[in-house]
């Protein structure tokens, strides 16, 4: 079966170490024969929920007018979602933490989503363990949903993730979604 599979990459940093795993799981999961987008939130317009919850009330839409409206329908259609983050203060970064708030436009219409998660830290695998947990409330929120897998690196400046296996775990796990 050909699934609709949403990578997104939140790393501020072009070509990092996040966003080459991202590029390995999209490598495995184009292999597979499924149909792959990647959205980079570097180059979107995203601003932070007022919580106003007009979307609430209003049928989804959110009365911030920038380029949220256009990712959450890409989040909607999506059956797999890869969600990445490099880990900043043991969190996701600013960026996905921005854009996870803004899909409570999208409660209701979210679901039935297979999620995997993507991080790395310099300060190793075992420093991820709370990020992981933000990346699961998230997907806890999303009726239906289970997490099928997790890509955990060390690494920290452009270029330290060559030659970790986590590049050839997110390639399988993007080969077998």
């Amino acid at each position: 079966m050909v699934k609709n599979v949403l990578a997104i990459v939140s790393s501020p940093r072009r070509g990092g170490n996040t966003e080459a795993l991202v590029d390995r799981f999209t490598e495995g999961a184009k292999e597979a024969g499924h149909e792959v987008e990647t959205v980079f939130l570097r180059d979107k317009k995203i601003a932070p929920c007022i919580a106003c919850e007009a979307c609430l009330r209003n049928g989804g839409t959110c009365v911030q007018k920038d380029d949220m409206a256009e990712i959450l329908k890409k989040i909607i259609a999506a059956d797999v979602i890869v969600l990445s983050s490099p880990v900043y203060y043991y969190s996701v970064c600013g960026q996905l933490k921005v854009m996870i708030d803004r899909t409570l436009a999208g409660q209701g219409k979210m679901k039935n989503k297979e999620f995997y998660f993507i991080t790395t830290a310099a300060d190793g695998v075992e420093a991820q363990e709370r990020t992981m947990n933000d990346l699961q409330g998230f997907a806890d929120c999303v009726p239906g949903s289970v997490v099928k897998g997790e890509v955990r690196a060390s690494a920290f400046h452009v270029g330290d993730i060559k030659g970790n296996p986590a590049l050839e775990k997110a390639y399988q796990y993007g080969r077998n979604c």
